[in-house]
């Protein structure tokens, strides 16, 4: 039996720990901060030992061997290895934001501790991050936690492990145009143009999940054209991308406070493609406020979604 192995990298303070111990949660071996050079003794190691599942950290803290890696995980496919990559990004206001509160210092904000005059700010540290990690970040499928909550991010990671490893996994998710559009999103549609349940005093307080929004949405024609639309060009390029080996395909469906029309739409064509394909959806906007924020801090959260 094959290994399935969970490479977890992204930017520092995007909740890389938080993923760790979701994986953790679902039966996964979990190594945090293995040096590059260790992945493929580690991988023949744990094939040897008939270990059937391993989550392993490898980021910016291994600065000076991390331009290896990409290199590293060409052989690392060779092997009787499933192999998923996830990379976690947030904005860097966010990531600003959450070292400032924690206090922490950032792996690259210290280059030389002798020489203070030189140490870039962190910012600047987290710019060059990026830029470090720019490669890895095209592999690999990428996770935007800048509005997740802490339970958001586990329950996020644990939906797309637990998916087989073998097939592609078709995420479908909504969102608030007004909050950003999701970054690691593969397509993003816009359903703003849509009528609107927002302003219908009694609709207004529900969500597409509802029974009376789902109702309303339907009796409009526009509503059935997207969503026909958003399915036909589907239909036409999932087996593309399933055949360009890919692992995972993120479908964003967008309005204006991510409550109404895009909800409905994502829970239409979820219901759709999942009699033929590995199928997730996630609604971005609902019950965020109620959870504590994904935290640069590795201590573990203690509330749950």
């Amino acid at each position: 039996m094959s290994l399935e192995l969970v490479l977890i990298t992204g930017m520092s303070g995007s909740g890389k720990s938080v993923a760790l111990h979701a994986l953790e949660d679902t039966g996964y071996n979990c190594v945090d901060n293995l040096p590059p050079e260790l992945l493929l003794p580690f991988i023949d190691w744990s094939i040897g030992q008939q270990e059937r599942r391993q989550a392993i950290a490898i980021d910016v803290r291994s600065a000076q061997t991390l331009p290896l890696l990409p290199g590293i995980l060409l052989h690392a496919r060779r092997k009787q290895v499933h192999l998923r990559l996830l990379f976690l990004d947030a904005a860097t206001g966010t990531l600003v934001q959450r070292f400032s509160e924690t206090r922490r210092r950032h792996p690259l904000s210290v280059q030389d501790p002798l020489a203070v005059s030189d140490t870039p700010d962190l910012t600047q540290a987290i710019e060059r991050e990026r830029e470090m990690l720019a490669g890895l970040r095209e592999e690999s499928h990428i996770i935007d936690t800048s509005l997740l909550r802490a339970t958001q991010l586990q329950t996020y990671i644990k939906s797309l492990v637990e998916a087989p490893s073998a097939q592609l996994t078709l995420m479908f998710e909504s969102f608030a145009f007004k909050r950003g559009i999701p970054v690691h999103a593969d397509f993003v549609f816009d359903a703003r143009m849509l009528p609107n349940p927002h302003y219908i005093a009694d609709l207004k307080p529900l969500t597409g999940q509802d029974p009376a929004v789902a109702q309303w949405l339907s009796d409009h024609t526009e509503v059935h054209d997207l969503e026909h639309d958003i399915a036909a060009f589907l239909h036409r390029w999932l087996p593309r991308l399933a055949q360009d080996h890919r692992s995972y395909v993120t479908v964003a469906i967008g309005c204006t406070g991510g409550q109404h029309r895009s909800v409905y739409l994502v829970e239409r064509l979820a219901q759709a493609f999942g009699q033929n394909w590995v199928t997730l959806k996630r609604h971005r906007e609902q019950n965020s406020a109620s959870h504590a924020p994904v935290s640069a801090s590795p201590s573990r959260p203690s509330s749950s979604a």
